[in-house]
């Protein structure tokens, strides 16, 4: 019956609560070890497409070609690599939030007028220094923005790496769901990954605000 399997418990947290922080732990640091392995991957490739313009479509097929592979599929592709352990899941889930975070890059250093970096070469500043105090400052806003998205899609990409026992929530959920519909396993867990989602997204509006003022100005 319903009321013997409610979706919503308040006994099942308390008497689960070790579980749930943990399995809280393991999600956050997923999340963040993915997007640092993207951020990683990113910095290079942006380089190269800011350098070398006529490669940057080719770029963003290739990581969109990485992001159009099946969760299910990329981690099987990976477990004979790096095998039972969350690495599998971190590298998988770096490979789909590169494609948010390349684009998010270039379209940020795209939108840098060209005047204003004529103006800052003809103030005599060199090639690194216009990049370290006019473009990158005025691409800030846009590269953010794609960490942001790319932030809220890994939280809920997470939970595929239950498959492999490293999925945070996500082993919480197929947990309740081979255990006959537990369903305050299941919801609980689903609202926890929720919740971890808002917070990192509200974090980084907050860091956003801090960084970029004039961007705040403005709009």
């Amino acid at each position: 019956m319903e009321s013997d399997n409610p979706w919503l418990s308040w006994s099942y947290v308390q008497n689960n609560w070790a579980v749930l922080v943990a399995a809280g732990l393991e999600h956050l640091y997923i999340t963040v070890a993915s997007l640092a392995l993207g951020i990683v991957l990113a910095i290079p490739l942006t380089w190269v497409a800011r350098r070398h313009a006529p490669w940057a479509p080719s770029l963003l097929s290739g990581s969109a070609i990485l992001y159009t592979i099946p969760s299910l599929a990329l981690i099987s592709a990976l477990w004979p690599l790096f095998g039972l352990t969350s690495l599998t899941v971190i590298v998988a889930l770096a490979l789909y939030a590169l494609l948010i975070l390349l684009r998010g890059a270039l379209l940020g250093f795209d939108g840098v007028a060209a005047d204003v970096v004529d103006a800052a070469r003809g103030m005599g500043m060199s090639d690194r220094e216009i990049m370290r105090s006019v473009e990158f400052p005025l691409a800030l806003p846009a590269i953010l923005s794609g960490l942001r998205v790319a932030t809220v899609s890994t939280v809920g990409l997470v939970t595929v790496g239950a498959l492999v026992g490293h999925g945070g929530f996500g082993t919480l959920i197929l947990g309740g769901l081979n255990e006959n519909f537990y369903h305050a396993k299941i919801f609980t867990a689903t609202i926890a990954c929720v919740a971890l989602a808002l917070i990192l997204d509200f974090a980084l509006r907050w860091l956003e605000s801090g960084l970029t003022p004039w961007s705040r100005a403005a709009s």
